[in-house]
């Protein structure tokens, strides 16, 4: 049998737009017909599973535990995700339309080059959080094998406590990343299933710890437990935590084109508007009824369901509701880890090297890097304030989102081209590769919120005053690049990338400029391409 011979490199698709494989590769391409295969409830069981996850079930009952009332925090929850439905909807629709990835359409507003910060910035983001979410995952395994195994709970420990970490944490932290691992070689177009099965099986661990918290209480205490901020307090830890809503979701708010790329048509998505508020509603209050009811059980707030399900007893009938919620987190954690952070590092990867990294490798990278390089167990123990960057980067995710949005809808109006977006030579190639009104416009939005970034790293730094402005940095910075970038575009347009229509095939003169590009012909005119996959990219949009 003859074997075949193994290329690190990679190649685009036949009828790429890429002038060579430097630039693109069959993962960054537009997405061919057959691979169109998301449906509506495909992108409802996306929405379902990364609800219910363990940061969402504590970010929600940590507003009980700071002194907002049960309203409250139920609101706070209920408009951030109203607010970021927006950006998810107006930018899934432009994954569904083009069937692009995001570092590739980020081009067509940054500037090709530009759109590199973009890209870095997240796939930085992106390493991190996986391992911080294997680390979560790690904390589920440990549960699961206590309940099967409670002596587990005195397993020896032979590493100092300058490692952050314990011989415990640390084999149940290689378990859940070997148990991850082949979830990565999955391709994003068939990872939908797991969302099918997650958004089946978590929700109901959620239902069951919620009737459990009413069985013990009765209920009505968990609703009257009172507000203990009150006034100006009240209001501003209020802001904060939509802040933090509206933060936990910044990422996805600008590369969920990555994942509705795969969609039939831009309608398979707009159910986000509605989905979105109602499903992480409902985890929410979920979180809050269980965490405010722990305060009524165990006599003080638990906003973590792993601490609450740790002290459940050893009788067979409880080690089995541990096992099974355990379990239920351990998959909601794999799922959320997949969709939010290792298919979005595996797209920045493959948009950094594209010639020997595609969205598998990319995931593949991630998981060592994000999982062993950054040492996530050490960082979680020991350095808070990285928690605190890692925490405030919404300062730079939202004014991304708003360039990205304002370019798109309210400069461009639609009217792109697919072809001219993996060229670094063409109507977006703008000032040496940068769209210098992307730049203003981030300025605008990142300046006046940068203290309090400085200042939820290291409260020494600054006074208590920044964190006012921080704590609508979101909502400032989404809204206002997205203002700015528009009027400057209006004062000084670019002309060039200002387009009749909508452009899917390379066979309209302002594609590009015609002087010194890879993959044009001496007369001026695109190098024949292999066309053996006739309009297998372009149609269907």
């Amino acid at each position: 049998m003859r074997l075949r011979k193994f290329n690190l490199q990679l190649d685009p698709l036949p009828a790429t737009y890429a002038p060579s494989n430097k630039w693109s590769n069959k993962d960054m391409d537009p997405v061919p017909l057959d691979m169109r295969t998301w449906r509506w409830w495909h992108i409802v069981a996306y929405w379902i599973s990364d609800a219910f996850n363990v940061p969402t079930w504590q970010l929600a009952s940590a507003m009980i535990a700071v002194g907002l009332g049960f309203k409250a925090s139920i609101a706070a929850i209920v408009v951030g995700q109203l607010f970021i439905s927006i950006p998810m909807t107006l930018h899934g629709y432009i994954g569904a339309k083009l069937h692009i990835p995001f570092p590739v359409l980020a081009r067509s507003s940054f500037g090709f080059y530009f759109s590199y910060f973009a890209i870095v910035s997240r796939v930085v983001l992106a390493c991190f959080w996986f391992g911080i979410q294997t680390t979560t995952g790690g904390n589920c395994v440990r549960e699961m094998i206590k309940a099967i195994w409670p002596s587990f709970a005195s397993f020896p420990n032979h590493l100092p406590a300058s490692s952050g970490a314990t011989s415990q944490s640390m084999l149940c932290y290689f378990i859940y990343w070997v148990i991850q691992f082949p979830f990565l070689l999955v391709h994003p177009s068939k990872i939908r299933y797991l969302f099918i099965l997650k958004s089946i099986l978590t929700p109901a661990c959620g239902i069951s710890l919620m009737a459990w918290a009413f069985h013990k209480t009765g209920g009505g205490p968990i609703f009257s437990n009172p507000a203990t901020l009150t006034g100006s307090a009240a209001a501003w830890q209020w802001l904060t935590g939509l802040n933090s809503v509206l933060g936990q979701w910044s990422t996805l708010a600008i590369n969920i084109g990555d994942f509705t790329r795969y969609a039939r048509s831009p309608r398979e998505q707009y159910v986000q508007p509605f989905v979105i508020p109602l499903a992480f509603t409902f985890i929410a209050f979920m979180g809050i009824s269980v965490t405010s009811a722990s305060k009524i059980i165990y006599g003080e707030y638990h906003w973590d369901p792993l601490q609450i399900i740790a002290l459940w007893g050893n009788s067979p009938g409880e080690r089995a509701a541990r096992f099974w919620c355990a379990f239920s987190f351990t998959l909601a954690t794999l799922g959320t880890n997949i969709a939010a952070n290792s298919i979005s590092a595996g797209n920045d990867f493959n948009a950094l090297l594209p010639r020997y990294l595609n969205i598998k490798r990319g995931s593949i990278l991630c998981a060592f890097i994000g999982g062993w390089v950054l040492v996530p167990w050490y960082i979680l123990a020991s350095a808070p304030r990285f928690l605190g960057f890692a925490g405030g980067y919404t300062v730079f995710l939202a004014p991304i989102a708003g360039v990205m949005t304002s370019d798109f809808y309210l400069v461009k109006k639609r009217k792109v081209s697919v072809p001219a977006m993996y060229r670094p030579k063409s109507i977006y190639s703008y000032w040496h590769g940068i769209n210098w009104r992307a730049l203003a416009a981030m300025f605008v939005g990142c300046i006046p919120c940068f203290p309090g970034f400085l200042h939820n790293i290291n409260p020494a730094i600054g006074n208590k005053n920044v964190k006012y402005m921080f704590s609508i940095s979101w909502l400032y910075g989404y809204f206002t690049t997205a203002a700015v970038y528009w009027a400057l575009s209006k004062l000084f347009p670019d002309t060039r990338s200002l387009l009749d229509s909508m452009i899917y095939e390379e066979d309209d003169d302002n594609l590009q400029d015609h002087e010194s590009i890879e993959g044009v012909g001496s007369d001026g005119a695109p190098e024949k391409r292999d066309e053996s996959t006739p309009k297998g990219i372009e149609a269907g949009f």
